[in-house]
């Protein structure tokens, strides 16, 4: 943890690289985003890989439910695929 006085020195300086390079942040923030989707995107594979494990284990209602939702998540990541890669 940062001391409150190099809490806002971290912020001060944050906010004039911000200012003067807005270029700079602008790749930082793709960045983390496209680490985000990585990580979205490897979920979604994990969960429809334990989707028959759901279905033997918790019964064909639960993996029916597990289907849908899974479904649903893969139509919205295809929706908005420009903000998450």
């Amino acid at each position: 943890m940062l001391s409150k006085e190099d809490q806002r020195r971290f912020e001060q300086i944050t906010r004039q690289l911000r200012e003067s390079d807005p270029a700079f942040f602008a790749r930082l923030d793709n960045r983390a985003r496209a680490r985000r989707g990585r990580w979205l995107m490897l979920l979604t594979i994990v969960l429809w890989a334990s989707l028959p494990a759901t279905t033997v284990l918790a019964g064909r209602l639960a993996g029916a439910v597990c289907a849908v939702l899974l479904v649903a998540n893969a139509a919205l990541m295809w929706r908005f695929r420009r903000r998450w890669l």
